[in-house]
């Protein structure tokens, strides 16, 4: 369409501008990199602003009335008065044979966990005692 001869103008900003002189293709220079946006790099940054925007949809004033510590509690106490109504409705109910011998053996394996994990918190504070008596004679 165009002969090859006909070039654009160069625009009249560009002669103000100077040619960036990070385009030579030296190796020993440190070529610029795009900064890390912090909003997008912190997961606690990114969850709190997915918070606050569906709380600005629901029509809230965008920060909640009541604290974190709270809001967490009050969900601790509903899980549990869930745990514990979902157990008298189990203990209500008709146990078979089968299952009593199951949550037996069930209980069996818990109570012996529970007593391993003492032991090895006895052992623990052995090895740091030990540890805190040899820096102590080092330093002697």
């Amino acid at each position: 369409l165009y002969p090859e001869c006909v070039h654009r103008r160069p625009s009249p900003v560009s002669s103000y501008v100077p040619p960036p002189d990070y385009l030579d293709e030296n190796e020993d220079l440190i070529k610029p990199k795009k900064l890390v946006n912090p909003v997008k790099a912190s997961r606690s940054h990114q969850e709190l602003h997915r918070e606050l925007l569906s709380s600005c949809r629901r029509g809230g004033t965008g920060i909640e009335t009541k604290p974190e510590l709270q809001r967490v509690l009050e969900s601790r106490k509903r899980d549990q008065l869930i745990r514990q109504r979902k157990e008298e409705v189990e203990a209500h109910r008709k146990i078979s044979p089968l299952e009593a011998e199951l949550l037996k053996r069930h209980r069996k394996l818990e109570e012996k966990e529970n007593l391993k994990a003492p032991e090895f918190i006895k052992v623990r504070e052995k090895l740091r005692r030990t540890s805190v008596h040899c820096e102590e004679e080092k330093d002697m």
